[in-house]
């Protein structure tokens, strides 16, 4: 019986390996192999029949929370695949988050905000542990666009879960409101309340005297959105690592729909952040918000942040210098750079030019200027005007003549990020007939979201050059190909940016150079968050021109 037992279990062994070309294989690898002789002939067989496995699937995500570049807490998506029948650790992401509260907030406003962010994250860690765990297991990492449509349809499910939770709500709120009216005695007083106080209208005259187009409301965010953008970039780095390419090229691959590499690949030019100059400091200018530098496109990048560390180091000893800035404003922001404040955008833009001049060196040809206005945080609702000095404030069509004259006095400031509000939209127009040849009116803040562009790609993309583009809470890896081919379609460049909140993962530079974008806007050569997304620049650098590929 036991002999019997054994030639079955043969013949089914035997079917089952022919079945599956075993024996044609193992035959085809050795006489592949004996001629070369290699040194790990094991090594060398686990490689051939490698190309015979099945393709490695997702099989758990892990959702962490962890602290991102200034001690705040953000998120971390963590993959595990099936490769070769066991469980293996791919890579992670790890999200940076964005703040819409200006520098100038109130601390209630600020610690509302925190709380906010926290709960964000409590609710994307659970996300991702539980419903997009089992939603995405079994799931191709190298199949981006699938994976992108399923974030997409689990984070409309979830507004519409939080749109229907608000209605009742307000049912409820609107019920107990009518129940007090009728069991009040005096209720007929209480319908007077409202009447006078729609008499009043002292903020209407303001509107009058001042038509400035009113503030739109902030973006709402969704609590819990991070786990979307967290997982969709998890996932472009699982597959970029199964295919055995770095994420720009993997990036590259699925925008062009291609599979063949591209022969050669342009570098985005860095826009380095050198001074941050605070809104709420005791100086008096309030017009500038950021100044970076963008070295000339002749350099190599490693040339042209060398070149950039010598002009900050300029600037350094100068405002170090005896009498020129108060100590208590000599300090590295969050952005990775010197924080400091003039008095006037003049004084600023010349010890700008007497910096590099003490290096040999002239602006508007060895190196070029940006200057980051954030003009959404200038407006003073009450005069219907910025404020750009201390006491000096100016209409949106003066501040748009003061921008064509800075444009013809200082030539080579070739970008200027929100120069004005984004409810501007007539001045915005104005600007760009007036400056557009002359150099970049590039819309930061002053631009609308990601899922709204993608829906009416007009909204603010006519009246400005380009976007700066940031991967923050429902921005998948999908939407940034979909945009940025829709700016490129329309000659419009692409800045990535960094969010104010980094973190120390450096996927943004791969994106970057996978998907094109012109700029790219990572802060200071300071902090490590920011320095290790250089670093991963300059290693991009390096590797393309030993390949040959850099154009």
């Amino acid at each position: 019986m036991e002999a019997d037992e054994r030639r079955r279990l043969r013949r089914e062994a035997a079917e089952y390996y022919r079945g599956l070309r075993v024996p044609e294989r193992m035959e085809d690898a050795l006489n592949a192999l004996f001629p070369l002789h290699p040194q790990d002939l094991y090594g060398e067989l686990a490689n051939y029949f490698s190309k015979f496995s099945k393709v490695p699937v997702i099989c758990k995500l892990i959702g962490r929370k962890i602290l991102d570049g200034v001690g705040e807490p953000t998120l971390e998506v963590e993959i595990y695949c099936t490769v070769k029948n066991y469980e293996k650790r791919i890579c992670s992401s790890v999200m940076a988050t964005h703040s819409q509260i200006p520098e100038n907030a109130l601390p209630e406003t600020i610690e509302a905000d925190e709380r906010e962010r926290t709960d964000s994250v409590h609710t994307a860690v659970e996300w991702v542990s539980d419903s997009l765990n089992t939603m995405l297991r079994d799931l191709d990492p190298t199949d981006q666009c699938q994976a992108d449509k399923m974030l997409g349809e689990y984070f409309a499910n979830k507004v519409e879960e939080k749109k229907e939770i608000e209605k009742q709500e307000k049912e409820i709120r609107e019920e107990e409101e009518a129940a007090k009216v009728t069991t009040s005695p005096a209720s007929g007083h209480s319908t007077a309340t409202p009447k006078q106080k729609k008499g009043r209208k002292p903020g209407k005259k303001v509107s009058e005297d001042n038509p400035i187009p009113p503030a739109e409301p902030a973006e709402a965010v969704l609590c819990g959105s991070l786990a979307i953008g967290g997982t969709s970039l998890a996932i472009a780095k699982a597959g970029a690592t199964i295919s055995c390419v770095p994420l720009y090229l993997h990036t590259a691959l699925l925008k062009h729909k291609v599979h063949v590499t591209p022969k050669e690949i342009t570098l985005p030019l860095p826009m380095v952040t050198v001074l941050y100059c605070e809104k709420n400091s005791p100086t008096k200018l309030k017009l500038v918000k950021e100044v970076m530098l963008i070295p000339p496109v002749e350099l190599s990048l490693q040339q042209g942040i060398e070149r950039v560390q010598e002009i900050q180091k300029e600037i350094t000893r100068k405002v170090d210098s005896p009498g020129k800035t108060p100590s208590s404003l000599k300090r590295i922001s969050h952005l990775g750079c010197l924080i400091t404040g003039y008095d006037s955008l003049e004084q600023l833009l010349l010890q700008m030019q007497a910096a590099c001049n003490n290096l040999g060196l002239e602006l508007g040809t060895d190196m070029y200027l940006a200057i980051n206005c954030a003009a959404h945080e200038l407006m003073d609702y009450d005069k219907g005007k910025y404020e750009i000095l201390t006491g000096t404030f100016k209409s949106p069509d003066e501040m748009v003549a003061m921008y064509v004259e800075m444009i013809k006095n200082f030539p080579f400031i070739i970008a200027l990020i929100d120069p004005l509000r984004k409810e501007d939209r007539e001045q915005w127009s104005s600007i760009c007939r007036a400056l557009g040849s002359k150099c970049f009116l590039i819309a930061e803040d002053a631009a609308t979201q990601i899922s709204k562009l993608k829906t009416d790609p007009n909204i603010n993309i006519a009246m400005c050059s380009g976007l700066v583009l940031k991967y923050i809470n429902e921005t998948t890896v999908s939407d940034l190909i979909e945009l940025t081919g829709i700016l490129d379609g329309q000659r419009h460049i692409s800045i990535l940016g960094s969010p104010d909140r980094e973190s120390s993962d450096e996927s943004l530079v791969d994106l970057a150079v996978g998907l094109g974008a012109r700029f790219l806007k990572l802060g200071g050569l300071s902090r490590g968050e920011r320095v290790a997304k250089y670093n991963r620049l300059l290693a991009i650098e390096e590797e393309l021109a030993a390949n040959g590929a850099l154009r």
